[in-house]
């Protein structure tokens, strides 16, 4: 009889474990698919109605209205932070998200993209990679902890945040600048990218963003009087441009490591064979290895990981078919090494383009165009935390042994780099696991796997609770 009791008992508390994690997915779920619904785009979206709809969600969690911050610089690009409040025994950490998406036409896309679709094992959206995904996830943590009671050894903040992807009204730079009080951390974790990676389902690496590029475009521009198209002359601007961007096409930034990608490049030599790995430790034992840089190059990856990089994104000249040129600029995006300005760069163009009738001006987050750029401050690349790296280790131990976690340098951009500036350490992490033939961030039927989604969920809550630990 005491053995039928205690295998009843045993059968209970199993159901209600499982009743518990079957909440926890569908509480996630419905997240996701409120804020895929809600349409966050810079042209017609809004950032607000997505705040408004994530704070109504804390309160009834519990989480009281002095806990609970809404605003910003106008109506459609609110900012929400939420407070979870610990043991006070360390510092707070900080968790960063954007609520913003990129543009999506109908048209373009296979489903809608403002509407929620779960077909063939995915989830279907815009902002379903990049990052609604990940801000759902975020969102149910938190309340899964509220529900029950844990006490981390430190407050935890959440902001949840407009015009990551565009816009003029950045939220974390507008938090920074007019409630710094609010979202002042020791560190900061952010979950803006894709870090887990799988091939053909199986993770092949879990990647820590331990420091970041710097994102910053110029404008390339040359004038002339013009006249009929009859009569060409030498001094053509379109001719002027395409020879300068000929010249910036052909010229490599030099190669320049820091902790972060020495890190990258010790841990994926391990990994990688061949040629390839012998590359890379060539170029841990001499950056100067011209020939070994030159290989590692051919790839994208590597190329972007190694340098500098500017590239020209967008041009525009003439202004009739029968008339020649008047002016022919073109737009240049760099993404800049840390410990360099944006001022380095510039002078780098002008020597590189080398002609004296071509200006080379800097564009202003705001789209405006200046000969000079603003003092900003310059940040080095920071160095590894052991406490964020040791508790992503044991984590992707638990859940994906065997898979290995490589420190990176995010070729992109994100928020960090306001959260950098400002004197606070940013990493980046998330579990929600992408083919590497499948990333559709910014693109067309943006997606994720449905298993991947509810795995990214629990690594979250166990990540979370093995970086901060408990305060009772």
């Amino acid at each position: 009889m005491n053995r039928l009791l205690l295998s009843l008992c045993v059968s209970l508390l199993v159901a209600n474990a499982n009743a518990q994690l079957d909440a926890n997915k569908q509480l996630a779920h419905d997240i996701f698919k409120q804020l895929i619904e809600i349409n966050t785009t810079d042209s017609v979206g809004n950032v607000t109605t997505a705040s408004e709809a994530m704070a109504q969600r804390f309160r009834a969690a519990g989480f009281p209205d002095s806990d609970i911050y809404i605003g910003g610089p106008n109506e459609r690009k609110k900012n929400l932070v939420v407070r979870y409040h610990g043991s006070d025994r360390h510092k707070p950490v900080l968790l960063i998200g954007h609520l913003d998406v990129v543009e999506a036409r109908r048209e373009d896309w296979t489903t809608d993209p403002f509407q929620f679709v779960e077909k063939d094992g995915y989830f279907y959206g815009r902002g379903a990679q990049d990052m609604k995904d990940e801000d759902a996830i975020m969102v149910a943590t938190f309340i899964r902890m509220r529900h029950e009671n844990f006490v981390p050894d430190r407050d935890i903040i959440l902001a949840l945040t407009a015009d990551e992807e565009g816009g003029s009204s950045n939220g974390v730079e507008w938090l920074l600048k007019n409630h710094r009080d609010l979202v002042n951390a020791e560190f900061v974790v952010n979950t803006d990218d894709i870090t887990l990676w799988t091939e053909h389902g199986k993770p092949v690496r879990m990647e820590l963003d331990a420091t970041e590029k710097i994102y910053s475009d110029y404008q390339l521009a040359v004038t002339d009087p013009g006249g009929h198209s009859s009569l060409p002359k030498p001094d053509n601007p379109i001719y002027k441009l395409s020879n300068a961007l000929a010249r910036l096409q052909n010229y490599k930034f030099p190669v320049q490591l820091n902790d972060v990608t020495r890190a990258y490049y010790e841990r994926m030599a391990r990994i990688e064979t061949g040629q390839r790995a012998a590359d890379m430790r060539a170029i841990l034992k001499d950056e100067s290895n011209q020939e070994a840089a030159a290989r590692l190059s051919q790839n994208v990856n590597d190329n972007a990981t190694l340098r500098t990089t500017c590239v020209a994104t967008r041009v525009n000249a003439g202004h009739a078919n029968n008339a020649l040129p008047q002016r022919a600029e073109a737009i240049v995006n760099c993404r800049i090494l840390p410990g360099h300005s944006k001022q380095d760069v510039r002078d780098t163009l002008v020597r590189v383009v080398a002609d004296p009738a071509i200006t080379v001006r800097y564009i202003s987050n705001s789209f405006a165009v200046s000969d000079t750029v603003p003092d900003m401050p310059v940040f080095a690349a920071q160095s590894l935390r052991p406490d964020v790296l040791a508790a992503l280790e044991q984590v992707t131990k638990q859940l994906w042994p065997g898979t290995p976690v490589i420190p990176t340098m995010a070729r992109g951009a994100s928020d960090g780099i306001y959260t950098t500036a400002a004197g606070m350490p940013t990493y980046i992490a998330a579990g929600v696991a992408v083919d590497l033939a499948d990333d559709r961030e910014h693109g067309r039927d943006e997606r994720v796997g449905v298993d991947s989604f509810y795995g990214g969920l629990d690594f979250w809550y166990r990540y979370l609770k093995a970086l901060i630990g408990t305060g009772e």
